[in-house]
């Protein structure tokens, strides 16, 4: 049946090649996220004999090998107190444990690129600024397992360690580095451009300062309504980008600014608010009273034991003046604890107030806090989507006719 068939090209077991290793057990040469806190991750190729230290201690690598994803190992030395998890890479944990050689694009906003570009397995896609190859890893799990990204970098020596990060993540088989600069600002003979030929791209995301330059090349390599992103941290750069696709035949516009705010979830225990009201006008209790007139005494005593110390600033009466204040306030903190406490007074009465809690009940409810940063940093992301016509190789057109 229809749905039978349905469920056959939904199953797993007929993509026999995946973008990170699918093994539960770590083998030799595995690459292994090694998870230290709750915001430090680190990663490492588990390899036989090797050492990994941190602050909590020393791990061998042989330890790592056969065990499965997920599993808790102890560390060689201080006993055995110290301790780290060992989790299956994906491109999210990648992008949080990988060296940065530039800025990334952190989950959010790579998530939010790949939904917007329409992206599918078997896709062909463009990428300009390969930088620390954090958005290429979340592409290539998309486009798994027959698709291909083309990732172009103008800078050699970023460009081959990215290479031989992927050769290492073994997912070399679904992307080709090219080193080359899109723009054309580099006099190297390309004049800039993919250099794949017309209508040979189904998305293209560009992460470029100037992407305006390279925007009539994507025009030219992008298939018939593919679709097209620019990632800019400026408004500005974001405005003359726009400016650029308008003149190179784009349209369905579309630019947001995402960003990603955590809390820390916790379950605490606090004590019930009080329900009873204090009526104004009452009369307070004598040991209210007797603490408001040793609050008052306490501070008489603060000015007058700061005159004595401008006129006085070479002999010990600041100090006696101090001594006197301390006692003062811890005579007032007893005196309160005590009432709140609900204790017996001299005058037979209790310190209880009306409108304190006296059945000490408390709650216990979950909370949640934001962090005070957030991870990421300001960026907008433009979208829009190219004609159904043929484009010009803007390396040909006459200067004059190019987009500036």
């Amino acid at each position: 049946t229809s749905a039978e068939d349905s469920n056959e090209l939904a199953d797993g077991k007929l993509y026999p090649e995946h973008v990170l290793p699918t093994p539960p057990i770590i083998e030799a040469n595995s690459l292994v996220v090694v998870f230290e806190s709750f915001d430090n991750l680190n990663f490492v190729y588990a390899t036989p004999g090797a050492i990994f230290s941190n602050r909590n201690g020393h791990f061998a690598h042989n330890d790592f090998i056969g065990k499965p994803f997920g599993c808790k190992i102890r560390s060689c030395n201080n006993r055995g107190l110290g301790f780290l998890y060992l989790l299956r890479p994906t491109p999210e944990l990648w992008a949080r444990s990988l060296n940065h050689r530039t800025q990334i694009v952190h989950e959010l906003d790579a998530s939010t690129i790949v939904f917007y570009l329409h992206l599918r397995p078997n896709m062909v896609v463009c990428e300009s600024g390969t930088g620390s190859g954090a958005m290429s890893h979340a592409i290539l799990r998309t486009i798994a397992p027959k698709g291909r990204l083309h990732t172009f970098e103008f800078n050699q020596m970023r460009a081959e360690r990215a290479r031989e990060e992927f050769a290492k993540n073994k997912c070399d088989h679904l992307v080709t580095v090219h080193h080359r600069d899109v723009c054309g600002k580099v006099d190297d003979g390309t004049k800039g451009g993919f250099g794949l030929g017309p209508q040979a791209a189904h998305a293209i995301f560009l992460d470029l300062p100037e992407p305006w330059l390279a925007v009539p090349h994507a025009a030219y390599a992008l298939k018939a309504n593919g679709r097209l992103a620019s990632y800019s941290p400026c408004v500005e750069q974001t405005q003359r980008t726009i400016i650029a696709m308008r003149k190179a035949g784009f349209h369905s516009f579309r630019t947001i600014e995402v960003r990603l705010r955590e809390h820390f979830v916790d379950e605490v225990e606090l004590e019930l608010p009080p329900k009873a009201k204090l009526p104004r006008g009452e009369a307070t209790s004598g040991a209210t009273a007797a603490s408001t007139v040793r609050f008052l005494s306490t501070c008489a005593s603060t000015v007058s034991g700061g005159s004595t110390m401008v006129e006085h600033s070479g002999d010990d009466t600041g100090a006696e003046a101090d001594n006197e204040l301390t006692e003062a306030e811890t005579a007032e903190t007893e005196a309160t604890e005590a009432i709140g406490a609900g204790t017996t007074t001299s005058d037979g009465g209790t310190g209880t107030s009306p409108g304190a809690s006296s059945n000490g009940k408390r709650k216990r409810m979950v909370c949640a806090r934001p962090f005070a940063t957030m991870r990421g940093h300001t960026a907008f992301l433009t979208f829009c989507t190219v004609g159904n016509k043929l484009h010009p190789n803007p390396n040909e057109q006459s200067p004059s006719n190019q987009i500036s």
